[in-house]
């Protein structure tokens, strides 16, 4: 019974945010809740300093609105595709292993390199193009306190085609949603 409630929490919190996100148009009048950022983020691959690239115009990552469509992040730690969840308060990088045919997703703080371990039951994955959903468990680092992590992996056949992926990161934290959009 507890079980299923907790998935139909889940489920509707995802309902709220798909609900919330609305129309992808990057539009001045297509407000994010903050929890929320359905931006697309694609990653560069040059392992710099964070930066933000509008329009050819740099911005310093402290004074820069997360929650704004189209900003870029560095390659993460681990060379995947890194995209916000809740106007920057956590960083979720995305990687595939497509021998393993494996996704994983590391949490990191607002600094993009430092682990931030959460308290969740698991990270939805749900990829665009070949349609497709995968549920990334919990897989505790060394460093993680009892009861949390930051990392989460989950396989699917799908995973194992070499191509660029775009899908949404999902998550529930302490009962608040949050989820994100990448594309590599």
């Amino acid at each position: 019974m507890e079980l299923t409630r907790k998935s139909l929490k889940f489920a509707l919190a995802i309902l709220c945010c798909i609900g919330l996100v609305g129309c992808e148009n990057g539009g001045a009048d297509n407000k994010k809740p903050a929890n929320s950022s359905g931006a697309s983020h694609d990653h560069a691959h040059d392992n710099g300093e964070h930066g933000h690239s509008h329009d050819g115009h740099s911005h310093d990552k402290d004074a820069h609105d997360h929650g704004t469509a189209g900003h870029s992040h560095a390659a993460g730690p681990h060379g995947g595709t890194v995209v916000d969840w809740g106007g920057g308060k956590y960083h979720v990088e995305f990687v595939v292993d497509h021998e393993k045919k494996q996704a994983t997703a590391y949490i990191f703080g607002t600094d993009e390199k430092t682990p931030a371990p959460i308290s969740s039951e698991n990270v939805e994955l749900s990829i665009k193009e070949p349609a497709f959903q995968v549920t990334l468990m919990p897989q505790s680092q060394e460093t993680d306190p009892a009861g949390q992590s930051s990392r989460f992996v989950g396989t699917h056949e799908s995973l194992g085609e070499k191509r660029e992926y775009s899908g949404t990161l999902t998550a529930m934290v302490n009962s608040t949603p949050y989820s994100g959009d990448f594309k590599e």
